[in-house]
């Protein structure tokens, strides 16, 4: 059974950063994309970032290039999000997710869903 855990959220003021983690159980993270989406109230799920394993190549999506780094440690099977000068926009419920086909974008590609980490940023 594959299992995603999320830690690392909080409350942060703008201008702040954030390390989000993935801990991913029941696969073997290099062999699937992993990444990020996002949710805000009243709003569809966003995906943020992304691993691809299909070529090694990073998404971000455009309003966040520049301040977050998807990073992973396979040998701890996690799966980072380093957020950096974060602003109020960025508040949302954090989700990591698998594809298990590398595809991305919409959240009906996503194979499995962690529980969601809270990130609020304050003005």
């Amino acid at each position: 059974q594959v299992r995603l855990v999320e830690s690392g959220g909080g409350l942060v003021q703008a201008g702040g950063s954030l390390n989000l983690s993935c801990a991913a159980s029941g696969i073997i993270i290099p062999n699937y994309r992993l990444g990020w989406f996002r949710q805000s109230p009243g709003q569809a799920r966003e995906g943020v970032s992304s691993w691809s394993s299909y070529d090694g190549s990073k998404y971000y999506v455009d309003s966040v290039k520049g301040r977050f780094t998807i990073s992973r440690d396979n040998a701890k099977n996690t799966v980072y999000l380093q957020m950096n000068n974060l602003k109020p926009e960025d508040t949302a419920i954090y989700y990591c997710a698998v594809s298990y086909g590398d595809s991305w974008g919409d959240a009906e590609y996503i194979d499995t869903w962690g529980q969601g980490t809270q990130v609020t940023v304050s003005s």
